[in-house]
């Protein structure tokens, strides 16, 4: 390491150290703050230049905290969220509108963030703040208004709203789908062909993961033996999508999220609707009650209204009714 300096620590290099911190990973940390990952390297780098010291140990496969890593997240992130929070009451003081929402970063990438384009224009007097990340904000969480959660319904926090159901289907990118029409590639009549195709994998620890998986689907359709010709692996239900777009494979979406994908074309059911699979998962909507009950801010009652008529259209689109159905 370089002779530590002196200077004033920059304010973007300790959040992106927050955020590898947080999420032991260097691509994930970007994917949250929409940066490159290079980009989240030299800003680790630059920061363990100044201090002098390893911040992280880099395996191939995982990223750990040193010591004197774990000493500076003790320091950091009480200093940021003490900062976030000040920053939202100056901004409500000076009378701008703020919504603080969490949820997890698939979620936000493929479903939330594409419709709050619309909203943004609707009402571009209301600051978004948005937390994508895997771990599950706290519902007495005084600087959030609203959480957006993926479990089954006896894990729903009080006063949460079901959006809509978990539905598993198998997708091709359109180029595969047109490859396979013409003959270039394996068919895919029935599930025991997907034996001669890349089969696209979330490696995923969080709770939900067992039964949203490959194996789940592939049990239900009495092939549950099946060795695809390769597995292809990534971290995020988004990268699998995004996997899938560019043609890398056959990928377990959840229908909810890719709809509207399927509606453009960019994806195809090769299966048709006939072998989706619901699971018992759904997606709800968690109003944060930090006003004893009285009615929401106006902005707050604007978000919550448009989430909920987006999240009627979603419902219809993967064969739902009306809530609870």
């Amino acid at each position: 390491m370089n002779k530590p300096s002196h200077r004033p620590l920059s304010l973007d290099f300790l959040r992106s150290f927050e955020a590898v911190a947080r999420r032991l990973s260097f691509s994930a940390a970007a994917e949250d703050l929409h940066l490159t990952q290079p980009a989240i390297s030299r800003q680790i780098k630059s920061l363990e230049e100044e201090l002098g010291t390893s911040l992280f140990n880099r395996g191939t496969r995982r990223v750990e905290l040193t010591s004197a890593g774990h000493s500076l997240l003790r320091a950091v992130e009480p200093m940021l969220g003490r900062l976030d929070a000040t920053v939202r009451q100056i901004r409500i003081a000076q009378g701008r509108a703020q919504i603080s929402l969490s949820t997890f970063p698939s979620f936000a990438t493929l479903w939330l963030m594409p419709r709050l384009t619309d909203f943004e224009r609707r009402h571009p007097g209301i600051d978004i703040r948005l937390s994508a990340t895997d771990r599950l904000a706290d519902t007495d969480d005084p600087d959030l208004d609203l959480l957006l959660r993926h479990c089954r319904p006896e894990q729903a926090p009080p006063g949460a709203e079901r959006m809509f159901g978990e539905v598993l289907t198998p997708v091709v990118g359109a180029r595969m789908a047109d490859a396979i029409a013409r003959g270039d590639a394996p068919p895919l009549r029935q599930p025991a062909d997907l034996a001669e195709h890349t089969l696209v994998e979330v490696e995923d620890h969080t709770p939900s993961a067992p039964t949203l998986a490959w194996p789940v689907w592939l049990a239900a359709q009495g092939v549950a033996h099946l060795e695809p010709r390769r597995w292809y692996s990534v971290n995020f239900n988004h990268q699998q999508i995004q996997a899938v777009v560019a043609g890398q494979g056959v990928g377990l979406a959840w229908l909810p999220m890719v709809h509207d994908a399927l509606a453009r074309g960019e994806l195809v059911e090769p299966f048709g609707t006939r072998l989706r699979l619901r699971s018992p998962y759904a997606y709800w909507l968690v109003p944060l009650d930090h006003a004893g009950s009285r009615a929401p801010r106006p902005e707050l009652a604007a978000l919550l209204d448009f989430v909920r008529q987006h999240a009627a259209v979603t419902r219809r689109a993967i064969g739902e009714g009306e809530v609870g159905q």
